[in-house]
């Protein structure tokens, strides 16, 4: 583990670091580099401690620092939280506590706020639902920025617990996911009837994407953070060219994991289509 007083001076320019609890993110990353292919990237997944969903704040917290220092020592002068629960539960506190001791001219992004930002171009009726992690559900993250930014909307969350086991243990394709598929999504429908757009509020649930599809009304509109997390990097960057200039451009992407590189490697083709070499490291 590099520990901070071995990071490197402000000055600096570096790889931008991508972090999640998992595999998750990597469907953040796989945006990232379709949509700013230049840049240098460093993925981080703390697999050995996964899942974050039903972990209490202070964990999470404690567990999401330690790797965005992690990724701070590696050179990332920026880091994304891919992940709903560390950006739930930790990114705020890490903002405003850790990073001005740590080095002010460092960022630290989530994937919440763009998320609810560009809800007005999914719903129709302003009625929007949330599928996500205990942790993410629990933590009304995602209540509190619609409430702030979209007052007028109606908002309904629901927690879906085997979500994510089902994704990685390989089984979002296979029949006896349709269980809990169909159980989560006519919960959540319950509670709002009218509902027409539906945050897919964890980086894994794209890859249940089908099933999904299967139990809801075709005038639903399903919203994947991918495109919408990696929009809203672009646009970062073009606001803060001085944050810009210090990313390096080498269309590079190494891979970190807490967890056996070899299994990370293998997991990780499920999310990128592709074959990856993953380094193993202790947090």
């Amino acid at each position: 583990m590099l520990t901070t007083t071995q990071q490197k001076p402000l000055s600096y320019s570096g790889p931008i670091g991508v972090f999640d609890s998992g595999y998750g993110g990597l469907t953040i990353l796989r945006e990232f580099q379709r949509v700013l292919p230049a840049y240098d990237y460093i993925y981080l997944g703390d697999n050995a401690r996964a899942p974050y969903g039903s972990r209490s704040f202070d964990i999470v917290y404690r567990f999401t620092l330690e790797a965005v220092n992690e990724l701070f020592a590696r050179g990332c002068p920026l880091v994304i939280l891919a992940c709903n629960t560390a950006s739930a539960k930790a990114l705020r506190t890490i903002q405003q506590n850790d990073l001005p001791g740590i080095d002010p001219s460092r960022r630290v992004l989530g994937v919440i706020r763009p998320t609810v930002e560009s809800l007005p171009d999914h719903t129709r009726n302003g009625h929007v639902g949330l599928v996500g992690t205990p942790g993410t559900v629990g933590s009304r993250s995602y209540e509190l920025e619609i409430e702030k930014l979209h007052p007028d909307f109606k908002f309904s969350a629901h927690s879906c617990p085997m979500w994510v086991p089902l994704v990685e243990n390989g089984e979002a394709d296979k029949p006896g996911a349709d269980y809990f598929v169909r159980q989560e999504i006519e919960a959540l429908t319950r509670l709002d009837g009218e509902i027409d757009a539906i945050i897919l509020g964890c980086t894994h649930y794209p890859l249940l994407i089908n099933k999904i599809k299967k139990y809801l009304p075709t005038n639903v509109a399903l919203i994947k953070q991918g495109e919408i997390v990696a929009a809203s990097l672009a646009d970062y960057l073009r606001r803060h060219p001085e944050m810009e200039r210090r990313l390096t451009r080498g269309g590079t992407t190494e891979y970190l994991t807490t967890e056996d590189a070899a299994k990370f490697s293998s997991m990780a083709s499920i999310f990128l289509d592709s074959d990856i070499k993953a380094e193993q490291i202790t947090l």
